[in-house]
C-alpha cells in the first residue's frame, strides 16, 4: 500500500469514528435545515481527506493529535450550525458560481473606517459614495481591539471577536456585511494570524503562568536560541528594533516578535494554536466576511538555519484552513499577502490555498516604469510572473496602507543588464525626491543602515508629481502629473484580476506631513499617506476644472468602461513588444472579446508600427474605447506624453 493510499484509508477511518459525534452535535440543525446539513456533510466527506492529510503532516507526530483533530471537527460543526441562513444561501450560490470574483464588474476599494467615516455607523451613511464609484469589493483595514497608542495601524490584534469601541461593535459589523451584500459589495477584512498583540487574553494567561498558553508563543529563557535564529533572519522594522526578539519582564523570557515588540508571533508548531486560530477564522466568516486577507503569510513557520520565511509548513497551514472553510463556509475566499520574491508570492496562489493574492510586483514595477520612463522590466515581469492557476485572481493595486518595496526579481533585472542593488537605490532616491529628474515627493520608510535597504511612503498623487507641480504652480507640470495618475489607473483597471483603489487616491489626495507631530506616529512614515478622507474635497469631485475633480471623473469613467468590457474578465494577459522603450502593450481577451491596451510611460512620444497594430489587434479598423474615436492601422501610431489607448477591432 502506498503512503497516499494509507493516508486516504486512515482519513476515512477517522471520519467514520468522528461523524457520529458531529451528527449528535448537529441534531437540531439537521432537523431544521436538512438540505443545508446534507450539503455540509457532502463537503465534509469531500474535503476531509485533504484536511486530515495536511494536519497529519503538520502534527501527526504529537501524542494528542487525534484529540485536537476531534476538537477541530466539532468546532467546525458548531460554526456551521451558527451560520445564518443568508450566509448558507450565499455558500450555495458561490459553489454554483465559484469564479464570481473573476468578472470585469469587480472593482475593489480599501480604507480605514476611522479615517474615512469615523465609525461603522458613519461608513454606512457614506456608502453612496462607494456605490457611485462602482465598488463591489470593500476591504476595511484592521478594526479590531488593539493596544492604545501604537498598534502598527491595527495589526496588533488584542481580540479577534471585539472591535475597537470607537469604530463599533461586532453586531454592527455583521449588520454592515449584510447591507453591503445587498448592495452587491463583498466585505473583506484582515486576518492577522502570524501574531497577536501583547495585550491579547492568551498573552495574559501565559504571563499568569498557564503553561498551555505559554506554548501559544515562542518563548526563550536566554539569548542562546534567539541569537542562533537572528543570524539568518531579516529585520522587518530595523529603525524600530534590531533583531526579532523582545525581552518580556512579566515572563522573564525572550519573545519572538518579527515585527514590533508588542506583536508576539504565534507558535504554529502547537496544534492548539492552529485550532484556536481556526475558530477565530470561522467566527469572522460567520459575521458575513467574504474575503480574509491573510496577513504576513510568509512568516508563520520557524525553522533553524533559515530566514523562517516561506517554509513548506506555512503553505500546509493555509491549505488546511482552506479545506476547513470549504467545509463550513465555502463562500469565504483567502487573499494572501506575501511581500517576498515573485516566485514565492506565486506559491501561495491556488484554489486549494489562497484564491486571491496581492500583487506587489505589479505595484512596484508600475512605479519603476514611471521613474525610468522604460517598460522593459515591467513588461518582462508581467509576461513571466502574471500567469496564475485557473480559479484564482490577482488583486492589483498602485498604493495601499503600506510602503512601496522594490520586490522585483533580481534575475529579471540582470537579464536586462540592470544592477538590482543599484537600481533599488536609484528608485528610493527618485521617489523621495533626491534624484535630479524626480517629480516625486515620497518619504523613506525603514531605511536599514546595515544593508542599505529602504522602502518608500507617499500618496499616489504625491509620488506621481502632483504635489510638486501644485507647489510650483506650473500648469505644464500639473498636466503631466494628472496624465501620469490617469495612466497608472488605466493599467490598473485593464491588466487583469481585481483592481484595488486606496480610497482617497481617486481624489488625488496629497501627503499629510502632520503625522510627525504625533509622538505615536512620528516614527512611522506610512502615516504620510494614511490620510483622513477629505469630504470637502470630495464635494468638489464634479468640478472638472480642479485636478481632483478631473482625475475623479476620468477614473470613474474608466471604471464604468471596464465594467462594460467582457475582455477584462479574468487574468489572461498577453504582453507584446511594442518596439518603443517607453510603451507597454498587452492584449486582454475572454471568449472572443479582445482589447488591445497600449500605454506610454514617458513624456516623450512613442510609436507603434502599423504592422504591430494589425498583428496584435487582429485587424485594420479600431475604436479607442477610451477616447471614443476610430483609427486605421495604415500608418505608424503615435502616442503623446503618458497617453493610453484601449483598442477594440471593428
Amino acid at each position: 500500500m502506498s503512503e497516499r493510499e494509507w493516508m486516504r484509508e486512515e482519513a476515512a477511518r477517522s471520519l467514520e469514528r468522528l461523524l457520529p459525534r458531529v451528527r449528535a452535535v448537529l441534531t437540531e440543525a439537521r432537523a431544521t435545515d436538512p438540505t443545508g446539513y446534507a450539503g455540509f456533510e457532502a463537503r465534509l466527506q469531500r474535503e476531509w481527506p485533504r484536511l486530515f492529510t495536511l494536519l497529519l503532516q503538520l502534527y501527526g507526530w504529537q501524542y494528542d493529535f487525534f484529540y485536537h483533530l476531534e476538537q477541530l471537527l466539532l468546532a467546525a460543526a458548531a460554526a456551521w450550525a451558527a451560520r445564518r441562513p443568508a450566509l448558507r444561501t450565499l455558500d450555495a450560490a458561490r459553489e454554483v458560481n465559484p469564479d464570481w470574483f473573476q468578472d470585469q464588474s469587480m472593482v475593489g476599494a480599501v480604507l480605514y473606517v476611522d479615517l474615512f467615516a469615523g465609525s461603522l455607523a458613519g461608513l454606512r451613511a457614506k456608502l453612496p459614495y462607494l456605490k457611485d464609484l462602482g465598488i463591489t469589493y470593500l476591504h476595511l483595514m484592521p478594526l479590531f481591539l488593539s493596544p492604545a497608542g501604537n498598534s502598527d495601524g491595527g495589526y496588533a490584534v488584542s481580540s479577534y471577536r471585539t472591535l475597537n469601541p470607537a469604530i463599533g461593535t461586532m453586531a454592527e459589523l455583521a449588520d454592515l456585511a449584510d447591507t453591503l451584500r445587498e448592495a452587491g459589495i463583498s466585505l473583506a477584512l484582515d486576518f492577522v494570524f502570524n501574531h497577536t498583540s501583547n495585550e491579547h487574553a492568551w498573552v495574559a494567561r501565559a504571563r499568569a503562568g498557564e503553561v498551555e498558553y505559554e506554548r501559544f508563543y515562542l518563548l526563550y529563557p536566554d539569548r542562546s536560541i534567539p541569537d542562533q535564529y537572528d543570524r539568518t533572519l531579516r529585520e522587518i522594522f530595523p529603525t524600530v528594533r534590531r533583531g526579532s526578539f523582545t525581552w518580556d519582564e512579566g515572563l522573564a523570557r525572550w519573545v519572538w516578535t518579527t515585527f514590533n515588540s508588542f506583536q508576539w508571533d504565534l507558535n504554529y508548531a502547537n496544534p492548539a494554536v492552529f485550532r484556536a486560530m481556526g475558530e477565530e477564522l470561522l467566527f469572522l466568516a460567520n459575521q458575513g466576511v467574504e474575503v480574509l486577507r491573510l496577513d504576513a503569510v510568509a512568516f508563520i513557520w520557524k525553522r533553524p538555519g533559515t530566514d523562517c520565511e516561506n517554509q513548506p509548513e506555512a503553505h500546509w497551514i493555509i491549505q488546511a484552513y482552506n479545506a476547513l472553510t470549504r467545509i463550513v463556509c465555502p463562500a469565504l475566499l483567502f487573499k494572501s499577502e506575501a511581500i517576498v520574491h515573485p516566485e514565492e508570492v506565486a506559491k501561495y496562489i491556488s484554489p486549494q490555498e489562497a484564491q486571491l493574492s496581492y500583487n506587489p510586483l505589479f505595484m512596484a514595477l508600475c512605479w519603476e516604469a514611471l521613474a525610468t520612463r522604460e517598460v522593459r522590466l515591467l513588461a518582462r515581469s508581467l509576461a513571466l510572473h502574471q500567469p496564475i492557476p485557473a480559479g484564482c485572481a490577482w488583486v492589483n493595486y498602485l498604493r495601499v496602507h503600506d510602503d512601496i518595496g522594490w520586490t522585483f526579481d533580481d534575475g529579471d533585472a540582470q537579464a536586462l543588464g540592470i544592477d538590482p542593488w543599484g537600481h533599488r537605490r536609484f528608485l528610493n532616491a527618485f521617489y523621495i525626491g533626491e534624484h535630479p529628474a524626480s517629480f516625486a515627493r515620497g518619504v523613506p520608510f525603514q531605511a536599514n543602515p546595515t544593508t542599505g535597504d529602504a522602502r518608500v511612503s507617499g500618496t499616489l498623487a504625491s509620488l506621481a508629481g502632483l504635489e510638486q507641480a501644485l507647489n510650483e504652480g506650473n500648469p505644464i507640470f500639473i498636466d503631466l502629473a494628472v496624465r501620469r495618475i490617469l495612466l497608472l489607473f488605466s493599467v490598473l483597471l485593464s491588466a487583469g484580476g481585481i483592481p484595488l483603489l486606496y480610497i482617497g487616491d481617486e481624489l488625488a489626495t496629497l501627503n499629510d506631513y502632520t503625522y510627525v507631530q504625533d509622538p505615536i506616529r512620528a516614527h512611522d512614515s506610512r502615516w504620510v499617506h494614511r490620510v483622513a478622507f477629505d469630504w470637502a474635497r470630495a464635494e468638489q469631485r464634479d468640478v472638472m476644472a480642479r485636478p481632483e475633480g478631473y482625475i475623479y471623473q476620468e477614473i470613474l469613467r474608466l471604471i464604468m468602461l471596464r465594467k462594460s468590457q467582457r475582455a477584462f474578465v479574468g487574468n489572461d494577459l498577453q504582453v507584446f513588444d511594442t518596439g518603443s522603450p517607453g510603451m507597454l502593450g498587452y492584449v486582454r481577451q475572454f471568449r472572443g472579446e479582445r482589447v488591445l491596451v497600449i500605454a506610454n510611460f514617458s513624456e516623450a512620444k512613442q510609436q507603434l508600427s502599423a504592422n504591430q497594430l494589425r498583428l496584435h489587434g487582429l485587424g485594420y479598423q479600431f475604436r479607442d474605447l477610451n477616447a471614443g474615436i476610430e483609427l486605421r492601422a495604415e500608418t505608424t501610431l503615435t502616442l503623446t506624453a503618458y497617453q493610453f489607448l484601449w483598442l477594440e477591432a471593428i
